[in-house]
């Protein structure tokens, strides 16, 4: 397609980067070297687009390609913000397929097409599909075309940033899903039994992973509790805590026994997994009515603290391996462990004591200990929240606790308080 100008020495195949003085009221987008790529297979052309971009307020490289597989090849290859001047007539490549395939190949390409003058319509369904912005040749001066590459540049930054917004909304309706799926309420009949949870994402990712809990009271009045732990950070990872703690709750709700809820969930997590190295650990409690009593199971998972009064000690009752480590051949067993009537449990994840606490060291389950009898004199709550401080102050200096955190305090409450 020509536009009748007259004749012009031969145009060569691609245009170096001309010096040209800095404009003091640039736009953002030429600070990183912004290039314009002219797909164009007539030389007339293409030498009249370099005239008039010379001629405008553009400081720019330009680069003339002949044919579109040799612009996409091009822009494969180049990362910095490119415009495309794309005339719609090409030898390997007729119409709006030329927006399309730059589109899909260079999503991050600002696109200005050029029509012929009856062709306006043209440069609309260009737009329609992808183009920010089109001219018509007949009407083409120095100022009209600086200013559509500068504005096509600048839409396609604001439809990217646009995009990421979008994204990181959608994320956000994502980690509100999981949220609920690994941080449930507790499902108790009344107040006899107190459930307090925290959880706390740790800065490697700053959103919830694979630590879950849950807590049901049965028609019975038998309270069952887990806490668990997937290996590994990630939406994968996410995803299989909530569906090894659904799975957990159901079981429970249909009265499976507690061994067997174990050896279902190592199923279930074999059975999901992205990666056959993931594994998880399981702590699994039953406190049967009357409270004199509480049955614990565990799988790879840490030990946990006894709270009876004001006196705290770490206690790790006999327990098997972690869960997908040897998938059907873990050996479980239940211990039995009295419980006082003024006393709780507090179960949590290994992120609350191996955050650092100086270059070579780690807070530790003895540091842990040391901390929460600091703390004895508090409430469930306000205690959780100490603990969950603690071990984060003393690991800010080394970049933060580097693994989630998940807290349970659990216990029947005093009949008289």
């Amino acid at each position: 397609m020509h536009m009748g100008a007259p004749a012009r020495p031969a145009v060569r195949a691609a245009f170096p980067a001309q010096a040209r003085p800095a404009l003091a009221d640039r736009s953002s987008v030429w600070d990183v070297d912004a290039v314009i790529l002219l797909v164009e297979d007539d030389a007339g052309d293409a030498l009249l687009v370099e005239e008039m971009l010379a001629d405008g307020e553009l400081d720019s490289g330009l680069t003339w390609t002949k044919t579109l597989a040799e612009a996409l090849a091009f822009l494969e290859n180049h990362h910095t913000p490119v415009c495309v001047l794309l005339d719609l007539h090409l030898p390997d490549v007729h119409g709006l397929r030329a927006v399309t395939q730059i589109v899909d190949s260079s999503p991050d390409a600002a696109i200005v097409v050029l029509t012929g003058l009856a062709e306006a319509e043209a440069g609309l369904d260009a737009v329609a599909i992808g183009a920010q912005d089109y001219l018509v040749k007949g009407r083409l001066d120095p100022q009209a075309l600086s200013r559509a590459v500068r504005y096509a540049l600048q839409r396609k930054q604001v439809e990217r940033a646009a995009a990421a917004i979008r994204a990181n909304q959608l994320m956000a309706q994502e980690n509100a899903r999981l949220e609920r799926g690994l941080l449930p309420v507790p499902l108790l009949n009344d107040d006899s039994f107190e459930a307090v949870a925290r959880y706390e994402p740790g800065r490697a990712h700053g959103l919830l992973s694979g630590d879950f809990y849950d807590v049901v009271q049965t028609s019975d009045n038998t309270v069952h509790a887990v806490i668990g732990d997937v290996s590994g950070h990630g939406a994968a990872e996410a995803a299989l805590g909530v569906c090894l703690r659904v799975a957990w709750r159901t079981a429970v709700l249909c009265g499976t026994d507690q061994l067997e809820q174990i050896r279902l969930l190592e199923a279930i997590l074999v059975a999901e997994r992205s990666d056959p190295h993931v594994f998880a650990t399981v702590t699994s409690l039953v406190f049967p009515p009357g409270g004199e009593q509480v049955q614990i199971l565990r799988a790879g998972h840490p030990g946990l603290l006894l709270r009876r009064g004001t006196d705290i000690d770490w206690v790790e009752p006999e327990g098997g391996i972690a869960l997908g480590l040897l998938p059907g051949l873990g050996q479980w067993t239940t211990t039995e462990l009295p419980l006082p009537s003024d006393a709780g449990l507090v179960l949590f994840t290994d992120g609350l004591f191996e955050g650092r606490t100086g270059p070579d060291s780690r807070l530790g389950e003895e540091g842990l200990v040391d901390m929460a009898r600091e703390h004895g004199d508090l409430e469930a709550r306000p205690f959780i929240d100490e603990l969950v401080a603690g071990a984060s102050e003393g690991a800010a200096p080394y970049g933060g606790l580097a693994d989630d955190v998940a807290v349970l305090h659990l216990g029947w409450r005093r009949k008289d308080a």
